[in-house]
């Protein structure tokens, strides 16, 4: 028992340290000429050593296993990811010297497999995108390992309050901002985590914000907000890696939402190589999904005259899709013509022309004005 206390106590110390060496992400402003007025900021994720905001998520997993017991030693970590949460969990495995396992959907990008192998990791992949929590929790089972799940404990395991949390983050530094106080925060649903955290919050800080969440194609999120319904599920996966998902997430939580919008996935993937454009760095599908959440709130914001700021999420690196949504041969077996997206996208940010209004739903007394 001691033997474990003290490998526990040596555990957390190595966490901890690890986020002592990793400044925070930066907060980068953009100025679009067709929304004077309007100040939007993406929030830089992908600077975390492991390159995603999942680097925050895996953190909090691994110190919320570690105080309920439920790592010791010998322990084998499981993880269901299609991809920078088993990343960022591989790297933290690592650090605490035990093996790591992703189980994930087969058509995960290589670069992401890649990423896992090179801190470590396994990568168990499986035909059926569905069935990867259940076949994690068997793979537990068969290895006496300890299955992180994400999906159940993402809400839970970061301290909302404070502790430097993204929502906190994000406030302290748009502080000396020309509107410090975001209009509203657009993420997008993985586990539905950021999304808790984010909402919880700007409710306990009592700021006048907005929550915005985008979901995919292939995904539940929308209609089980829509229609508050916690028991559907699809046969497919989101084509949008990191977000989205086949079933209602127990991490999901709908009352601190205050607007969501369904993307289409070939806006995100237009929206991704703009950014990349503009940004001079490539970024994933899911800040692309972001992106036009931010551009649906900037026009509803300028036809009534606002101004104010918008933040969102620059989630991890478009580097990591280097063999899908930036190979213009998978793109076109996919069935995706970006180039008259992106020459919309361009004209919205240039101009403030029109994009086609994206599929919203609100619950009863939420922020939508």
């Amino acid at each position: 028992m001691r033997a474990h206390r003290e490998w526990f106590n040596q555990a957390i110390q190595t966490i901890e340290a690890d986020f002592n060496r990793s400044a925070d992400t930066h907060l980068i402003p953009l100025q679009l000429p067709g929304f004077p007025g309007i100040d939007i900021y993406l929030k830089d994720e992908s600077s975390h050593p492991t390159g995603s905001l999942k680097h925050r998520l895996a953190r909090s997993l691994f110190m919320y296993a570690l105080a309920n017991g439920w790592l010791h030693p010998h322990s084998t970590v499981i993880e269901a990811s299609s991809g920078s949460t088993a990343v960022s969990e591989a790297y933290f495995a690592r650090l605490l010297g035990l093996p790591f396992i992703a189980v994930m959907p087969a058509s995960t990008s290589r670069d992401k497999i890649a990423a896992i192998e090179f801190y470590g990791g396994q990568c168990h992949l499986v035909a059926d995108p569905t069935q990867i929590s259940a076949e994690s929790q068997r793979l537990a089972a068969a290895t006496g390992g300890h299955f992180m799940d994400q999906f159940t404990y993402a809400e839970r395991a970061t301290d909302w309050r404070a502790n430097n949390n993204i929502a906190e983050s994000i406030f302290k530094q748009m502080a000396l901002e020309r509107h410090p106080i975001p209009r509203w925060i657009v993420t997008s649903c993985g586990t539905g985590g950021t999304s808790a955290t984010l909402g919880r919050y700007v409710r306990y800080r009592q700021h006048a914000t907005g929550i915005c969440c985008v979901d995919p194609e292939n995904s539940v999120f929308f209609t089980s907000y829509a229609e508050g319904r916690q028991d559907l599920t699809l046969t497919c996966g989101s084509r949008i890696e990191g977000i989205g998902r086949p079933r209602v997430e127990p991490s999901f939580i709908p009352s601190v939402i205050d607007l969501m919008l369904h993307v289409p996935d070939a806006y995100s993937l237009a929206a991704a190589h703009w950014l990349s454009d503009k940004l001079g760095k490539k970024v994933g599908g899911s800040t692309g999904c972001n992106w036009l959440g931010i551009l649906e709130l900037a026009q509803a914001m300028r036809a009534k005259g606002e101004t104010g700021s918008l933040v969102t999420l620059l989630c991890d690196s478009g580097e990591r899709y280097r063999h899908s949504y930036y190979d213009a041969a998978w793109l076109s077996a996919q069935g995706y013509h970006l180039a008259p997206l992106y020459a919309e996208l361009a004209a919205c940010a240039d101009s403030g022309a029109p994009l086609p209004s994206l599929r919203s739903a609100s619950l009863p007394g939420k922020l939508v004005s």
